[in-house]
């Protein structure tokens, strides 16, 4: 009984993040400045196309309809922060720090976030095509009610991470290690690879069905008629 019953117990819940944002100063405009500290500001309705911020650091901000295409973000850190709306291509986020934040609505294509740090991150809503999460360390992230198109999570680290309501259409799963990876209210689940790397992870009856012939692929099974 005590096998059966550790078998049967249920995933960890992701922990969501809390976040309440003081009374903000508007940002006046400007360019964004490389190692920059900000602290209690909102960015709304800004074309921050190509802005360099490399370095730069987020604290009690709210990004709001910002426009972020090829904007350098690398190594930022955001914390306790609120992206809304923001849309962009190409967006440069690799080995950045998310910590406590909540993305919404984002409309992005081919962000990268290789290598980035997220813990106690929401994203909810929007649609987000390419997104790389390659080598990332994901800590209490949940993806909600929105579409990812063919993100890569190849080697990445993913413990207490959950997908609910949202597309995960051709993901790459390609090494990546689990734990407490939640997928059963995932609207759709299209695993392109690393269908192998599901240890770890929880996944639903009818999920088990639709993976059956890339299981049976990965193991060297042939089913015939």
């Amino acid at each position: 009984m005590a096998r059966s019953g550790q078998q049967q117990r249920t995933v960890k819940a992701a922990r969501r993040p809390e976040v309440r944002l003081p009374e903000l100063a508007r940002w006046p405009g400007g360019g964004l400045e490389p190692d920059g500290d900000y602290d209690g500001v909102e960015f709304a309705d800004l074309d921050l196309t190509g802005q360099e911020g490399v370095g730069a650091r987020f604290m009690d901000c709210a990004v709001r309809r910002c426009v972020l295409d090829e904007a350098g973000l690398a190594k930022a850190r955001f914390v306790d922060s609120v992206l809304e709306g923001v849309r962009g291509v190409g967006t440069d986020l690799s080995e950045a720090s998310l910590r406590d934040v909540e993305l919404v609505d984002a409309r992005l294509g081919g962000v990268q976030l290789h290598g980035a740090a997220l813990e106690r991150v929401v994203v909810r809503g929007g649609k987000i095509d390419y997104l790389n999460l390659r080598k990332a360390r994901l800590k209490d992230v949940v993806f909600e009610g929105c579409v990812l198109v063919e993100p890569d999570f190849a080697g990445a680290v993913l413990e207490r991470v959950e997908f609910r309501d949202c597309v995960l259409r051709g993901a790459d799963f390609s090494g990546v290690r689990m734990t407490d990876v939640d997928l059963r209210a995932a609207s759709e689940l299209d695993i392109a690879r690393g269908v192998d790397a599901l240890a770890g992870a929880v996944i639903s009856t009818v999920q088990l069905f639709d993976l059956a012939p890339a299981l049976a692929a990965q193991l060297g099974v042939r089913v015939l008629p």
